[in-house]
């Protein structure tokens, strides 16, 4: 879906197909190098780092494992609740696994570093992050290792990321208008 197709609930765009694939390339050559002989899973939190990891893995050129994981810390709303539910599990061992966390943003980061702990305390050889990041609304701490584009505290939809399981198959980044997640 282009913002075309939703231009009268979308403010503006803030990260374009091109720029994403762009960067999308960029972290894809370095993970491969770093990965290259090594026996990496791609784990993806579902449903907004979908979009992400299947742009990443066919970028990457080098053979990876993929799984994922669902959790929850939203619920129906806009801010996190700051607990973290399990709603579906990996179906995979991580015991000496070197382990990439493919995630759409990290926004408080609350989430993300629940992970992260959970995969080390699963055994994991090692845990890395790749994701779009939010900065201005971190309240824990999470090592990002393969960073994306750093976004403005708005409400961003597309590319996996979504307002009431709206506007994930939007194929850019894009800033919500207001009135849409206000009820006006």
């Amino acid at each position: 879906m282009k913002i075309a197709d939703v231009q009268d609930q979308i403010d503006h765009e803030l990260i374009s197909k091109a720029q994403i694939d762009s960067k999308i390339a960029e972290l894809a050559a370095q993970v491969s190098e770093d990965y290259r002989g090594r026996d990496l899973l791609l784990v993806a939190v579902l449903k907004g780092a979908v979009n992400t990891l299947v742009a990443f893995s066919q970028a990457l050129s080098i053979p990876v494992q993929m799984d994922f994981m669902s959790l929850s810390s939203y619920g129906d709303g806009t801010v996190s609740s700051g607990t973290v539910t399990v709603r579906q599990d990996l179906s995979v061992d991580v015991r000496g696994r070197h382990i990439l966390i493919v995630e759409d943003i990290v926004d408080s980061g609350r989430t993300l570093a629940w992970l992260a702990d959970e995969l080390k305390r699963r055994g994991a050889a090692s845990v890395e992050v790749a994701l779009l990041q939010k900065p201005s609304r971190r309240e824990v701490d999470v090592d990002v290792k393969y960073s994306g584009y750093e976004i403005p505290d708005e409400f961003v939809v597309g590319f996996g990321l979504d307002y009431a399981e709206r506007y994930r198959n939007l194929d850019s980044i894009a800033v919500l208008k207001p009135a849409v997640y206000q009820g006006a």
